[in-house]
Formats: C-alpha cells, structure tokens, sequence
C-alpha cells in the first residue's frame, strides 16, 4: 500500500476568495514504512500572503516570487501522487486549495487521480474526543518529537503527521501476512486493510456453554479449588 502524508501553506484560508498555495510538503509510506521518497516544492503565489498567514509560516512574499508558480510543478507533484492513498490533517482544507489550483489550469479534479483521502484530523477526534487534537497535541500526546516546529512547515508537519498517524494506527488498521513461513528478503508482504469488514459476533449456544462450565470444573478439581476465577468470587 502506497500513503502520501501531505501538508500545504497558503496564503490565506480561502481558495475561493483568492488565496493560494505557497508550499507543498509529501512524504511517502510504503506499507507503513517511510521511504525518504519524499517530495518538497515552494510555490510563487502571484500574490501577497495575508499578515496573519505570514505569523503562521514565516515566509516572506520576496523569497516567493523567485519560486515556479503553480502550473509548472502541477504535473510532476500529479505523476508523484497518482494512485497513492493520501493522509491530511484537515482534508477538507488542503484539498480544496489543491483542487482549486488545478481547477485554475482547467484540470481535473485530483481526487479523480487518487485512490483515497484520510483524514487524521477526523481520526483524531474519534480517538481523542473532547480533546486538543491539533498536530503539536497529538505530537506530545503520541509522544513524538516537534521540538524543532517553531513556524508551520509543509514537509515538516508532513514529517511530524506521518509518525503520529503511524503511533495511531499501530496494531488496528492493517494486518501482515506473511505465510507460514519467514518472508524472503525482497518479498512482498500482504497487506489486509482491516476497516473494510464488519466482523460478526459468535455468541456461544447452550452446548458450547455447557462444555465450557464442564471445562472450567475439571480445572478447578485438578487444582483443588485454588483457580483464580474460583477465589475472585464473592463469599
């Protein structure tokens, strides 16, 4: 399985009101594995970045317009995250300034050219309800480090997003088959996505019960009445 964590910067909040992206940071998980694959642009804007979205990321209007603009990097951050599942905290956001730029250029959607979108804000919530669930607090929450995030940073916070979802996820979303025997260097693991069943619950009927209990007594006998379950219980 193939995850882009993906952050941007902008120069606002709003694409529909004009605001643009002014930074693009990727890093790619194989299998949950970082790659160092990872992909980094600057973008020149074609306009000044609000002052309090200067606060935010710290990057002046002057380094920005020596960068490409948006059209000339489209297509090689396209071909990077074509059929790659991506990972963003606050998708809504993010995409839709992406989607915004390639609307501009007359292009696609680029929803179209992926295979899914996560969103670890969302995650986040569910895992962590009535809680700060922003990128420092899940940080310090997950225990990884961002002593080294003074200002947002697209492939910083992409860096810092992939360890959290990873500390997330660990042991729930995906399971690795790796036959009955130890897998060869160079071979392909199998990856089962386990969010896509619904697992039923067996109830035990009344034989199963039954045998159970009898189960439970022999053990009992054997230990002369000193099992634990027996010794919980209530005089």
């Amino acid at each position: 399985m193939r995850q882009i964590v993906l952050d941007t910067e902008t120069t606002g909040l709003s694409p529909e009101n004009g605001d643009r992206i002014i930074e693009i940071g990727c890093v790619e998980l194989l299998n949950r594995k970082l790659t160092g694959n990872n992909l980094h642009f600057y973008v020149n804007p074609e306009r000044d970045s609000h002052e309090d979205a200067l606060k935010v990321h710290g990057i002046s209007n002057e380094f920005l317009r020596e960068k490409p603009k948006f059209d000339v990097i489209a297509q090689e951050l396209l071909d990077y995250l074509d059929g790659a599942e991506l990972i963003i905290h606050n998708a809504p956001f993010d995409m839709g300034f992406l989607n915004k730029e390639y609307s501009l250029m007359g292009w696609p959607s680029l929803r179209s050219r992926l295979s899914g979108v996560i969103d670890s804000l969302v995650m986040a919530k569910e895992m962590f309800p009535g809680k700060r669930n922003g990128l420092d607090a899940l940080c310090d929450r997950l225990e990884v480090d961002n002593s080294g995030r003074t200002l947002h940073g697209a492939l910083l916070d992409a860096e810092l997003l992939a360890d959290v979802y990873i500390n997330m996820t660990r042991g729930q979303d995906a399971l690795l088959i790796e036959g009955e025997e130890t897998a060869e260097e160079g071979q392909e693991l199998v990856v089962v996505d386990l969010r896509q069943f619904e697992l039923p619950v067996l109830r035990a009927n009344e034989q199963e019960v039954q045998a159970h209990e009898s189960g439970l007594q022999d053990l009992d006998k054997a230990s002369k009445g000193k099992t634990l379950w027996r010794l919980s219980q209530p005089a």
